[in-house]
């Protein structure tokens, strides 16, 4: 067992672990922050998509004990006083999605290509930067229209 302690949705943690635990096992089952999704394992769909020191990361193929020291946050550190963040709250608005499983990954990528690229997103930009994070019930249209939604909101909440 190695020890670990990070700040998860501003909160400090720490915990005894084995130093195999992917940082998604550690958020779902040492902290019960269910809303990272575990869909591939490979990091080919997206679901497990978490910010790490402010990036986007696949949390099924990052040890825990990589993140040692770092700040992370999960779809449930987005929201704040019950208020959804700008995404969070396109998404909603905009169905961007169906049923939900990709959700909580395409909205944390979602905000990171906002951070990387801007605010003003055209739609061949949000599909090739959404292009590892699948979603299999969609046409993937009202997601993309969430994106670009969410990064106008997103401008307007500074």
């Amino acid at each position: 067992m190695i020890s670990v302690s990070m700040t998860v949705n501003g909160k400090a943690v720490s915990a005894k672990i084995d130093p195999r635990t992917l940082l998604v096992q550690f958020l779902r089952e040492n902290l019960l922050l269910t809303g990272t999704h575990v869909g591939c394992d490979t990091s080919q769909c997206g679901a497990c998509v978490v910010h790490v020191d402010g990036k986007a990361i696949k949390s099924c193929t990052t040890l825990a004990a990589s993140c040692d020291g770092t700040s992370v946050v999960t779809i449930e550190g987005l929201a704040h006083d019950g208020v959804l963040h700008p995404m969070q709250e396109a998404f909603r608005e905009n169905h961007g999605l169906q049923c939900g499983f990709c959700t909580p990954g395409m909205i944390m990528s979602a905000i990171d290509i906002v951070n990387r690229k801007g605010h003003d997103l055209d739609e061949h930009t949000i599909r090739e930067e959404l292009e590892g994070n699948i979603c299999r019930c969609t046409g993937y249209h009202n997601i993309v229209k969430s994106v670009a939604a969410g990064a106008h909101a997103m401008a307007g909440s500074k």
